[in-house]
């Protein structure tokens, strides 16, 4: 089986990396921070970034034929986990707001810091696209 590098021309060009991967009907998406398209982390706070970075999630699942419903699994990486559990609501309101009422299997990490300093959070997440709506990105 090839493995399929997903790039949605709405995120910043990857080097070095893929922002996703689809192998079969299954896809690895990358990690992503609250970058914006002018390669810059959205300001603002937790809720802020949480909204981008998992915005910046959803665009590349999207882009190989995905619905937020196909996430089977996220993880997402924290600086600081009590301020993300001080704004938990809202990120929860943002999360419906994004993917409606999907939980798939979930993890928080605490971690000291990501790729870019002013990153409070990293989210990457697995899915799996039913063949029927699956896209495949050439090559």
């Amino acid at each position: 089986m090839k493995h399929i590098p997903v790039n949605p021309a709405a995120l910043p060009t990857p080097s070095g990396y893929s922002h996703g991967t689809l192998a079969g009907n299954t896809l690895h998406l990358g990690g992503q921070t609250a970058l914006d398209a002018d390669m810059k982390i959205v300001p603002g706070g937790i809720v802020e970034q949480f909204r981008q970075a998992f915005g910046n999630v959803l665009t590349t699942l999207r882009e190989a034929g995905g619905l937020p419903e196909d996430l089977v699994s996220v993880t997402i990486y924290l600086t600081d986990i009590p301020d993300y559990q001080a704004h938990g609501k809202e990120i929860g309101r943002v999360w419906r707001e994004l993917a409606g009422p999907v939980y798939p299997a979930m993890a928080g990490i605490g971690c000291t810091a990501l790729w870019q300093p002013e990153a409070m959070i990293e989210i990457l997440g697995v899915a799996v696209i039913p063949e029927e709506r699956l896209v495949r990105p050439s090559q």
